[in-house]
């Protein structure tokens, strides 16, 4: 599958961080705990350069935990911050003001040097479409103070929320990037919902996924549909549709309807904790 996705609107969205990036002390970066490096733009670094960093790793509840814990030390290796997060449940949320104010530290001190005192910190909150980053705001500030959707691109503005006295946030709408160099990454984007529905084949996507369940989690498709892992992705697929009663008229299988369920089983954690991406190929 040949990925390519870059509507006007984040070009836009992009110039518009670029231009807040120096009104900000922070930049809080939401990456998908499934794919912690595929789901990051890496257009980020180079805006991000010089202010201090926070890596959530949200939808951590969808990963397993041995690698949650494994893409943490990742990261801090790399002088970030790190939490693991539920936005959506409400997971690691509590921890996140004081993790903000300790990753300021520096900040707060230079500036009572100077005689500023209690300067609200300013965070920027980035990260791709569809990653969590509104249900995120939300829940760190305990009110719907932005639209939430499961589909990319909700986020069309920008926004400051004051969550306190100590913290204040900048929303921004995700962006992607112009091209992925390589498509495993934008196979992966495809695989949790960041890529519009609409541009994709979702019937190759089910069996590129089904392929990579078949390697990293024998047993699972076996588990959930109760049919037998097939050496041939598409005879699986059919398999799925024939065990979940997917038909079109008569008795016909219906591979695009199984191929929408079992994205949707996976992306919603019913497949189980899975990690699609792991530390060990970006040491």
């Amino acid at each position: 599958m040949y990925f390519q996705w870059y509507p006007g609107h984040m070009t836009k969205a992009k110039r518009m961080m670029q231009e807040n990036i120096k009104l900000v002390d922070l930049v809080i970066e939401l990456v998908d705990a499934r794919i912690p490096v595929s789901s990051r733009n890496p257009e980020i670094d180079e805006l991000g350069k010089n202010k201090a960093r926070l890596i959530l790793l949200n939808k951590s509840d969808l990963a397993e935990d041995k690698w949650n814990d494994s893409w943490a030390e990742y990261f801090k290796k790399r002088d970030y911050s790190v939490v693991k997060v539920n936005s959506k449940k409400g997971g690691g949320i509590k921890s996140i003001q004081g993790v903000i104010q300790e990753a300021c530290r520096e900040k707060t001190e230079r500036d009572r040097k100077r005689g500023i005192l209690n300067r609200p910190v300013r965070a920027m909150v980035v990260g791709i479409p569809n990653v969590g980053k509104s249900t995120f705001i939300n829940a760190l500030a305990g009110k719907a103070c932005t639209k939430t959707g499961n589909k990319p691109g909700v986020t069309k503005g920008k926004q400051w929320i004051r969550l306190n006295k100590n913290v204040e946030l900048l929303d921004t709408p995700g962006i992607l990037w112009p091209k992925f160099e390589d498509q495993t990454v934008g196979l992966r984007l495809a695989f949790i919902g960041s890529i519009k529905e609409e541009i994709l084949n979702v019937e190759e996507l089910s069996m590129e996924l089904i392929g990579f369940l078949k390697e990293f989690y024998p047993g699972i498709l076996k588990g959930k549909y109760q049919i037998e892992e097939m050496e041939d992705n598409f005879l699986c697929l059919k398999e799925i549709a024939k065990s979940r009663h997917c038909l079109i008229k008569g008795s016909e299988l219906d591979t695009e309807k199984a191929a929408r369920l079992l994205l949707d089983d996976f992306r919603n954690g019913r497949l189980g904790k899975i990690t699609l991406e792991f530390p060990y190929n970006y040491e």
